[in-house]
Formats: C-alpha cells, structure tokens, sequence
C-alpha cells in the first residue's frame, strides 16, 4: 500500500466556512482559522499544497483578548523615513480597523513562505453581522 500526495492536479473542491468571532479569544480563533486555511482539518492535508478551504469571519470588532493586552499589546508599522515609526495599541486598532486584528494573528500563525501568503488570500474577515459571501452558502464552523 502506497501513500498517495495530493498535488493540484488532483485537488478537491474548496468549501466556505463562516465563523463568529464573538466572545471568542483571539488566539484560539486564530489557531482554527490557520489549520483551516492550512488545510489541516482533512484527511488529504498535505504540507505543500494549498489543500485549504475559505474562512469567512464575522463580528470581528467582538474577538476577545485576555489579561492587559487591551491596553499593553502594541502594532508598529514603519515607513522607513526618519521617525516614521508608529505604534498604536490594540484598543486603537479596534476602533479604526478591527479586523486588522484578527489578520494578523492568523498571518502569524501560517508558515512564512509564498505558500502562506496564497492560503491568507482565503481569508475574509467582516465587521458585523453581515458579510458579502451569502452565494457561496458558507458552512457554520462551531465546536
């Protein structure tokens, strides 16, 4: 008995999941979001192929973070001028860009390769109860 690889060739359908991020804990969110970019939730996972489906979050400005990190954990983007530094803080992310937040926590949960780039281009994250992706009848990803 071979092992057989999934290649693109062979790959199966992709599926959309929808996922409330309300009173959900940021990193655990994160975690079943990367593994379900990733793929890793099918029996076919294969580490170099995109065998991932589509993640549709909602409800983003409601993800939860625990002990002071509302205040204490810190964003910086650089421009590359001088002094062009800039740190905002969680609660300031939240207010202008919430699902920014979510982003980031599931970048940094993927490999860091083009790969992982193209399994993020999977990843729709809404502000709200309502999102765009209603046609592609998302299935509800809830345990």
């Amino acid at each position: 008995m071979s092992t057989t690889l999934v290649t693109q060739s062979n790959l199966a359908d992709k599926k959309w999941y929808l996922i409330d991020a309300k009173g959900k804990i940021l990193g655990r969110l994160a975690v079943e979001i990367a593994n379900i970019l990733r793929g890793r939730t099918k029996p076919s996972y294969t580490p170099h192929c995109d065998t991932g489906d589509y993640v549709v979050v909602v409800n983003a400005e409601h993800v939860k973070v625990t002990g002071h990190k509302e205040t204490d954990k810190t964003y910086a983007a650089y421009s590359g001028f001088q002094r062009g530094l800039h740190v905002r803080t969680l609660e300031e992310v939240r207010a202008k860009k919430p699902e920014f937040i979510i982003m980031n926590a599931v970048r940094g949960m993927l490999p860091k390769n083009r790969l992982a780039r193209q399994m993020l281009k999977k990843l729709r994250v809404c502000v709200g109860e309502n999102h765009p992706y209603a046609a592609q009848s998302p299935i509800v990803w809830g345990k």
